[in-house]
């Protein structure tokens, strides 16, 4: 019996991914640099654009056979979506007991271990794009902070490491979400990405 392959076009899902990073990196980083207070309002972001849009673009990047681009907005997808989980426990949502129970350095060693999946995927968006890659850079800062201050490690001076990473990633991510879209849209380099590095790709 002969098989048959049928292709889907599907659209870069890209720029909603990297929409959805921009708006919960930006609404984050108010809380985190004292601008806003509490998480309450973080929450809503936290799930329908930080977790769910690049839920969907992961998604629509494995149609692409995209497996980094799908990787990526697939487990910081994940990552937002057990966020939102950890701030409503402990607000208190699922009772005392796992509010008063919480321990921080168990979300340290959470963040430590996205800190080590984004190394290596910030090596592999040397081969995407330079705006991709200073976004990778940008996690990368903002998981060394988060992990550091949950520790207890120059909590203060670390805070504050993540709480400017996390703006740095909100602007970069915009300028991303708006090259991907109007790039495609012209079908010209209307707003530059830069190249890729070139040292492990041809």
């Amino acid at each position: 019996m002969k098989e048959t392959k049928v292709k889907v076009v599907v659209a870069d899902p890209s720029a909603l991914g990297l929409f959805g990073l921009a708006i919960v990196t930006l609404v984050a980083s108010s809380q985190k640099l004292g601008f806003t207070s509490g998480v309450s309002l973080v929450l809503p972001w936290a799930i329908f654009l930080g977790a769910s849009a690049q839920l969907m673009a992961s998604i629509n990047d494995f149609k692409h056979n995209n497996t980094f681009g799908a990787t990526a907005f697939g487990a910081y997808a994940f990552f937002w979506y057990a966020m939102g989980f950890a701030w409503l426990e402990q607000s208190g949502v699922f009772g005392e007991t796992l509010a008063t129970q919480a321990d921080t350095k168990q979300m340290g060693m959470a963040f430590l271990g996205y800190l080590i999946f984004t190394l290596f995927m910030t090596i592999g968006a040397m081969e995407t794009h330079k705006v991709l890659f200073t976004i990778f850079v940008l996690i990368d800062f903002l998981f060394l902070g988060l992990a550091a201050s949950s520790f207890g490690i120059m909590e203060h001076a670390m805070h504050q490491l993540a709480a400017y990473s996390e703006l740095a990633i909100a602007i970069v991510s915009f300028y991303g979400c708006g090259a991907a879209v109007l790039n495609t849209h012209f079908e010209r380099e209307f707003l530059p990405v830069g190249k890729p590095f070139g040292i492990f790709k041809k």
